[in-house]
C-alpha cells in the first residue's frame, strides 16, 4: 500500500493531534495547516491525495477555503472531507453541495473516521 498525502486544516491543537496520531497510525503521511491561508500555501507546495478541512476556521472560513480549493484547477480534483463541530441537521448537505465528498462531525467517532479516510483513498 502507497503511503498517502494528507492535508489535515484544523485551528484546534487538541482536534488536530487527535486527527495527525490517527492519521500516522493508519500510515499516511500528514502535512499540517491551522488556518485556511496556510491550507492554500500548503496546496501550491505540494500535491495531497486528501484534504480533512475545519469549517470553523481563523482568518478565512472553511466554505471559503472549499471554494478557492474547487475553483483552483490543480486541486479541483482533490476529495476534500468536512470537520465540524456545528453539524446541525441539513449541514452536512451543505458541505456535500458547497463541494465536499462527506463529512465528520466533533467528537470524532475513530471507528467511522477509519472507514471514510479507507473508502476515499481507495483503500
Amino acid at each position: 500500500m502507497k503511503m498517502k498525502e494528507i492535508l489535515i486544516v484544523e485551528d484546534n491543537p487538541m482536534n488536530m493531534e487527535l486527527i495527525l496520531d490517527l492519521l500516522e497510525f493508519y500510515g499516511h503521511r500528514v502535512t499540517e495547516a491551522e488556518d485556511g491561508i496556510k491550507a492554500l500555501e500548503r496546496l501550491a507546495e505540494k500535491k495531497f491525495d486528501i484534504i480533512l478541512l475545519d469549517m470553523q476556521l481563523p482568518k478565512m472560513d472553511g466554505l471559503e477555503v472549499l471554494d478557492r480549493i474547487k475553483k483552483n484547477p490543480a486541486t479541483a480534483d482533490i476529495p476534500v472531507i468536512a470537520v465540524t463541530a456545528h453539524a446541525m441537521k441539513g449541514s452536512e448537505e451543505h458541505f456535500i453541495e458547497m463541494g465536499c465528498v462527506d463529512y465528520i462531525s466533533k467528537p470524532i467517532d475513530i471507528h467511522r473516521f477509519r472507514s471514510l479516510i479507507d473508502k476515499y483513498l481507495g483503500e
